[in-house]
């Protein structure tokens, strides 16, 4: 009985394995309580991840979420106008490559960045003991994301997301210098975080602060390799 038992839970995670899955932050579980989402619209969002990360559904209807939910379209309709209109999430509109047709999709990175940057506020004031801290959206940091999409072509992933905001919150790096080093990468082709990471790390070892210091660095380089 129990290698039956042993072999029905097997074949059961094999085919779980075989869905695969969706990448998400533990800070998304551990903040959207404090940012004022309920636990029903946070299952939503999760599902908002989960259509585009596993079946690359950018824009699913609320019938489709309604369904994958076991509610009704009208309760998602009325989760979703309040995340947005709360900006948790956003729509886009943009152009499929494939297709070349204009369509849209939901972009949740809004959320994200107010879930990372509750995290850091709250671990700034545990230092300092005090009180829990009230975190809003910061404009600057939305629009520094959406300047990478519109360089990349495309939606950053919840792991790019968090990336920049390492950059912001942990590496200290200005919004200023984190747009020249994507410029920089622009400029010699190679559009990726990691040949940007690459960069930044290269200028704070310079000590390089603003966008000056590092086109005079840059300047430099090329004249001593001209």
């Amino acid at each position: 009985m129990k290698d039956e038992i042993w072999k029905a839970y097997s074949h059961g995670m094999a085919v779980a394995m075989q869905e695969g899955g969706i990448y998400l932050p533990s800070l998304l579980l551990r903040s959207y309580s404090q940012l004022g989402l309920d636990n029903f619209e946070m299952m939503l969002m999760l599902h908002l991840i989960s259509f585009a990360q596993t079946e690359q559904i950018e824009f699913p209807t609320p019938k489709q979420l309604a369904d994958r939910m076991g509610t009704t379209a009208e309760q998602v309709e009325q989760s979703l106008g309040r995340l947005l209109k709360e900006q948790y999430i956003t729509i886009e509109d943009y152009i499929d490559e494939e297709s070349g047709r204009h369509t849209e999709r939901y972009n949740w990175q809004p959320f994200f960045v107010l879930a990372t940057q509750f995290i850091a506020e709250e671990q700034r004031h545990k230092k300092t003991n005090q009180k829990q801290p009230v975190v809003e959206v910061k404009p600057s940091s939305t629009n520094l994301f959406s300047t990478f999409e519109q360089e990349f072509g495309r939606l950053l992933s919840p792991m790019e997301c968090e990336t920049i905001i390492n950059w912001l919150d942990n590496d200290q790096y200005t919004e200023e210098i984190i747009l020249f080093a994507l410029k920089e990468a622009v400029f010699a082709g190679k559009l990726s975080l990691r040949y940007i990471d690459r960069i930044l790390i290269e200028w704070s070892r310079n000590r390089i602060t603003n966008a000056d210091e590092a086109k005079a660095h840059i300047n430099r380089f090329r004249k001593g390799n001209g």
